[in-house]
């Protein structure tokens, strides 16, 4: 334990979820916190700004579903508003409306996944290829976020884990797929069973609840971001932009005592990385220090997907039947999510043009597409959708190409991903690519393993409290029960069986 230091300083490196967390947590209890933030806007990629014109835009517009237990939490206590109501949803296909869903809370609750299953409505999809979908009851009840559920499904795909189970062909291609593409950000043969596995449980099936969802009321770095960093620098901490970090330097215990942005120099008795997957392998590739411990070179193995996000300004008042709406089919091994932000937005509510945020995932193939022609491709997907559309005119629009922005979930990837304590004892890392066992996804997952780093600091430091962590919704008894009647079986075979083959 390190008592020499009767104020520790800390360094985190990045402004996103997690380093805001981590950075907000440590500062209430008294420790000299540096943020470090490689780029110009506090916020990662919910950072918002302004165009040339004034107009406020994003990296992509970010929901906030019902399980954000510990987000939902931070904004009460900022005393912030920042949220609309529960929206529903449709989803589109080139064929036209897919889906639509309820808000799932408002319904009769349903035992875990009935609820999932009989409210949302289908105009297109039959009814045996909805049904197709219980087949896959047990692998949701396998995987249970553990260590070994895990090393169980990752190294299979998702696409090969709805096919082994029986998922009908469309049921894949209309429903299971387009929710990858949005939600892992990639197409099923290119994500991990047992990622898919997670984000859909986590999202989707555990609760009835769980697919309901706010947006923010404008940009989240405007709404959340700015006055949560107000309240930091008020508190004490010191955040600074345009910082990239470069290397380490380490003690003669081996321990980090100083972060290096080139010339200049930042003393630590701890370290948080709260960055994402690419930021991180940008720092690995200039630091002598990290490219010692293969743990941290393992890192160079994963990967991260291209992300488009659009926003375009229309002459006219056209009719968007619900605010957020998701679509399929429209460009291969693409997913995109579009919304009227005169319903989301205040600025907008009360305009006469019509702004849209369309947004693009695994868009690598539409990236080096021009402006004009990435708004001209962006319009037609809207008109097919939305008939009116086709004849609105364009007064503006906002084009930000994201490459390599989100964390690619790929098959075999858990074996690189890092927990929170590394190899240097006072190195911590956060970030929605770390291994815990929280269950949370996305944006929540980010915040509370800043949380978490935090709690590694206050351990290894000895000040302070630790962050209280909500933990998700514990899943349902019969659930539970169907888990624990699993895990006993699983523990049989086990002792009788040798274990031969692949897992």
């Amino acid at each position: 334990m390190m008592t020499e230091n009767p104020t520790p300083s800390v360094v985190v490196v990045g402004a996103g979820w997690a380093g805001l967390g981590a950075t907000d947590h440590l500062v209430s209890q008294g420790y000299d916190v540096t943020l470090l933030e490689a780029g110009a806007y506090l916020g990662g990629l919910v950072a918002g700004w302004q165009t040339t014109a004034g107009r406020p835009v994003e990296a992509g517009i970010h929901g906030f579903w019902y399980p954000y237990k510990n987000i939902f939490e931070l904004v009460d206590r900022l005393g912030l508003d920042p949220f609309t109501p529960w929206t529903r949803s449709c989803q589109y296909s080139p064929q036209g409306l897919e889906a639509e869903s309820p808000i799932f809370q408002d319904q009769p609750r349903l035992p875990m996944p009935l609820g999932t299953f009989a409210y949302p409505r289908f105009p297109r999809l039959p009814l045996q290829d909805r049904l197709s979908a219980f087949s896959m009851m047990y692998p949701v009840i396998d995987f249970d976020n553990s260590d070994q559920a895990w090393q169980r499904y990752d190294a299979m795909t998702a696409r090969e884990l709805f096919k082994s189970y029986g998922v009908s062909a469309r049921l894949y291609r209309e429903a299971f797929e387009p929710m990858l593409l949005v939600g892992l950000f990639a197409p099923g043969e290119q994500c991990s069973a047992a990622a898919a596995l997670g984000m859909l449980y986590y999202f989707i099936l555990a609760h009835q609840p769980d697919f309901d969802v706010v947006w923010c009321r404008g940009t989240v770095g405007e709404q959340i971001f700015r006055p949560w960093c107000d309240r930091i620098t008020a508190a004490g901490g010191k955040i600074l932009t345009q910082r990239p970090v470069t290397d380490l330097q380490l003690d003669e215990q081996g321990q980090v005592k100083a972060v290096l942005c080139g010339e200049e120099r930042f003393t630590a008795d701890a370290v948080v990385f709260a960055v994402g997957i690419s930021g991180f392998q940008k720092i690995l590739r200039s630091s002598s220090v990290l490219q010692q411990h293969s743990q941290f070179r393992n890192l160079m193995n994963l990967g991260a997907v291209d992300v488009l996000a659009t926003r375009l300004w229309f002459d006219r008042q056209v009719t968007v039947p619900q605010p957020a709406n998701a679509c399929f089919g429209f460009h291969p091994t693409t997913g995109s999510t579009f919304f009227n932000l005169n319903a989301l937005h205040d600025d907008y509510r009360h305009q006469t043009e019509t702004v849209i945020e369309a947004d693009f995932y695994h868009a690598n193939q539409l990236l080096p597409l021009g402006d004009q022609e990435l708004i001209n491709l962006v319009q037609q997907d809207l008109a097919t959708c939305i008939p009116g559309f086709r004849n609105a005119q364009v007064i503006d629009a906002s084009v930000i190409r994201l490459p390599r922005a989100v964390t690619h979930f790929a098959p075999g990837s858990y074996q690189y991903l890092l927990p929170a304590s590394t190899p240097i004892n006072n190195l911590f890392v956060s970030g929605d690519w770390v291994v815990n066992r929280h269950g949370s996804w996305s944006q929540e997952k980010a915040y509370v393993t800043g949380l978490e780093a935090a709690n590694h600091v206050i351990n290894r430091c000895g000040q302070g409290q630790p962050a209280t962590i909500i933990p998700v919704e514990a899943d349902e008894p019969h659930i539970q029960i169907a888990r624990g009647l699993n895990q006993f079986l699983r523990g049989i075979e086990s002792n009788l069986i040798p274990r031969w083959g692949l897992p």
